[in-house]
C-alpha cells in the first residue's frame, strides 16, 4: 500500500482519502492491544483472540464495510466486512486476483517469507486457489472432477463406519469430550481415506492442520509435515494408483504435475478438515446448549441439514478468508484500494451484516446464500462433501446417544481464535452408557478400470463398500428419543 501524506498518519497507508469514522469508545478492542501502527487494528493477539465478532463490529462502526487491519508481524491488509462488498470482491476476478504474487509486500520488505507464520495461508502455491483465468479453470476442473467421482451414498457408508468406530471408543464411558474425540477426527479420517492415505497418518495430520490455522511460530514446520506426507502419497500413487482423489488428479486430462497434485491434495485436506471440524463442533454445541435449537430438531421444525445451514450463517467455520490482491487502483466500501493491496474476505462479519440480515435472531436455515464457503469463481468446490460428513456424523451420534447433555456449566466453554478461524476447545458431555456396535470393515476398492485417452474424466467409482452387519437406527429415531427426553409427545 502506498504511503500516505504525513497529515494522514492516523490511517492505514492507502486510506488517506477515506473520511474519518467515529472514535471507538474507551475500553473497546480497537483502543487497546489491538491498535497497531497508523491506527490500524491487529487481527491477531489478545483482542482478536478473545472476541473476534466484537472486534469486527468495532471495525465496522469505525470504518464502514471495509477496514484497515494488520496481520501477524503488522502486515497491512484490508478486511472486507460488508456482505455485498464481500460478494463484490469475490466476484471480480479481473480486478481482485487470487495470485498472491500481485502483492507489493514481497518487495517492500514487509514480510520475511522464510519465517513468517502467514506463509502457509498467503504464500503462492501451484494450486487453483492461487490461480486466475484459464490456469484456474484447468486446475479447478481437475479438483472438481476428482471430488464429483464420489457417489454420495457410498461416501455416507464410509462416514458411517468411521463415525461408529469413533463412538465405540467412548460410548461405554457415559461421558466424552466431543471436539477431540469426534468432531476433529471424523473429517480427517474421511478425508485421508478419500485422498488415498492410511488411517495411521490421521493423528499427526490433525495436529498439523490445527497448527497451520493458528499462524504460530510452528506453522511453517506443520506445513512442511503435511507436504512431506502428501509427497510420499503422490510417489506411492504414481506406482500403485487406486480409487482415490490422488490417483484421480494424476489421471485427469489437465495433466497435473506431481507438485500440482501434492498441493491440491494439501488444499483439499486442509480446507475440508478445518471447516468441517469447526462446523461439527458448532452444531453439537448448539444441540447441548440451546433448548430451542434442540427442540426444533426434535420436533421436526428444522431438519439436521437445515440446522447445519443455520450454524453456517451464525458461526462460519472459517471467519476470515485469505485473500485477494488488487490488480489496479479501485475503491470498495468507500475505501481507496491501491494496486497490489491485500484484501481479506470477512466471512463471519459479512454473514451478520444488518444490510441483508436486519434481525440476526431470525431463522435463516432454509437459505444457502451465506458466505461461509466464500463466493464467486473460487467458492469452495468441496462444500457438499463437508456437509455430508457433518450431517451423517452428527445424525449417527444423536441416534446412538440421544440423551447427550453438557456436563460442565456453559459459561466455562472456551474458544481458541486466530486471524482465520475460531475453534471450540472442548465440549464435555455425559449420557447413559451404551455398548459398542460391531460393524464390518468395507471391502477394499478394486483398481480403477482402464479408460480411453479421449475420456474427459475418470469414471464414477463403483459402490463396493460392504454394508454394516447390523443396520443403524432408521433416520429420525433419535428425534423420537429426543422428543421423549424433552417431555414432548
Amino acid at each position: 500500500m502506498t504511503l500516505p501524506p504525513a497529515d494522514h498518519a492516523t490511517g492505514l497507508p492507502g486510506q488517506a482519502t477515506a473520511p474519518p469514522g467515529p472514535t471507538p469508545p474507551p475500553g473497546c478492542p480497537a483502543h487497546a492491544v489491538g491498535a497497531g501502527p497508523g491506527g490500524a487494528t491487529r487481527l491477531y493477539g489478545p483482542a482478536a483472540a478473545t472476541d473476534p465478532m466484537g472486534l469486527y463490529e468495532e471495525l465496522r462502526a469505525t470504518h464502514g464495510p471495509v477496514a484497515p487491519v494488520l496481520l501477524d508481524g503488522d502486515v497491512r491488509a484490508w478486511l472486507v466486512l460488508g456482505y455485498l462488498e464481500n460478494r463484490d470482491v469475490a466476484s471480480r476476478p479481473t480486478q481482485f486476483s487470487r495470485d498472491p504474487r500481485v502483492w507489493h509486500g514481497w518487495t517492500s520488505g514487509e514480510i520475511d517469507p522464510a519465517t513468517s507464520p502467514l506463509m502457509p495461508m498467503i504464500g503462492w502455491r501451484p494450486d487453483c486457489v492461487c490461480a486466475d483465468g484459464e490456469e484456474h479453470q484447468r486446475l479447478r476442473g481437475a479438483v472438481t472432477a476428482s471430488l464429483n467421482q464420489f457417489d454420495h451414498r457410498g461416501l455416507r457408508r464410509h462416514i458411517t463406519r468411521f463415525a461408529h468406530e469413533l463412538i465405540d471408543t467412548f460410548c461405554e464411558d457415559g461421558d466424552a469430550e466431543l471436539v477431540e474425540r469426534f468432531a476433529e477426527h471424523l473429517p480427517m479420517l474421511t478425508l485421508t481415506h478419500l485422498l488415498g492415505m492410511t488411517e495411521e497418518a490421521t493423528p499427526g495430520l490433525v495436529h498439523a492442520a490445527r497448527d497451520l490455522f493458528k499462524a504460530t511460530e510452528t506453522s511453517l514446520a506443520s506445513n512442511d509435515h503435511v507436504l512431506e506426507s502428501l509427497a510420499r502419497l503422490v510417489a506411492e500413487k504414481r506406482s500403485r494408483p487406486g480409487h482415490d482423489i490422488a490417483s484421480a488428479l494424476m489421471a485427469h486430462p489437465a495433466g497435473l504435475t506431481d507438485e500440482e497434485v501434492q498441493h491440491h491434495l494439501r488444499l483439499i485436506l486442509l480446507a475440508g478438515y478445518e471447516t468441517t471440524a469447526n462446523l461439527m463442533s458448532n452444531v453439537l454445541r448448539m444441540v447441548v446448549t440451546d433448548p430451542r435449537f434442540r427442540g426444533s430438531l426434535a420436533g421436526g421444525q428444522m431438519t439436521l441439514p437445515e440446522a447445519v445451514e443455520q450454524v453456517l450463517w451464525d458461526e462460519p467455520p472459517l471467519m476470515v478468508c485469505p485473500g485477494r490482491w488488487a490488480n489496479g487502483d479501485t475503491s470498495v466500501g468507500g475505501q481507496q484500494i491501491k494496486a497490489g493491496d491485500m484484501l481479506l474476505l470477512g466471512l463471519a462479519a459479512g454473514n451478520v451484516d444488518t444490510t441483508i440480515r436486519p434481525d440476526p435472531s431470525a431463522p435463516v436455515h432454509h437459505n444457502r446464500a451465506h458466505l461461509s464457503f466464500s463466493a464467486g469463481t473460487h467458492e469452495c468446490p468441496g462444500q457438499d462433501v463437508g456437509r455430508i460428513i457433518a450431517d451423517t456424523g452428527i445424525d449417527i451420534l444423536l441416534t446412538r446417544l440421544p440423551d447427550i447433555a453438557l456436563s460442565v456449566p456453559e459459561h466455562t466453554l472456551s474458544w481458541r481464535s486466530s486471524t482465520w478461524a475460531r475453534h471450540l476447545t472442548a465440549l464435555p458431555v455425559s449420557f447413559v452408557p451404551r455398548p459398542p456396535q460391531s460393524f464390518d470393515q468395507p471391502a477394499p476398492l478394486p483398481p480403477p478400470p482402464p479408460r480411453a485417452s479421449t475420456e474427459p474424466s475418470p469414471r464414477p467409482w463403483p459402490e463396493t463398500v460392504t454394508e454394516p452387519s447390523r443396520a443403524s437406527a432408521p433416520r429420525g429415531t433419535w428425534r423420537a428419543r429426543l422428543r421423549r427426553l424433552l417431555g414432548k409427545r
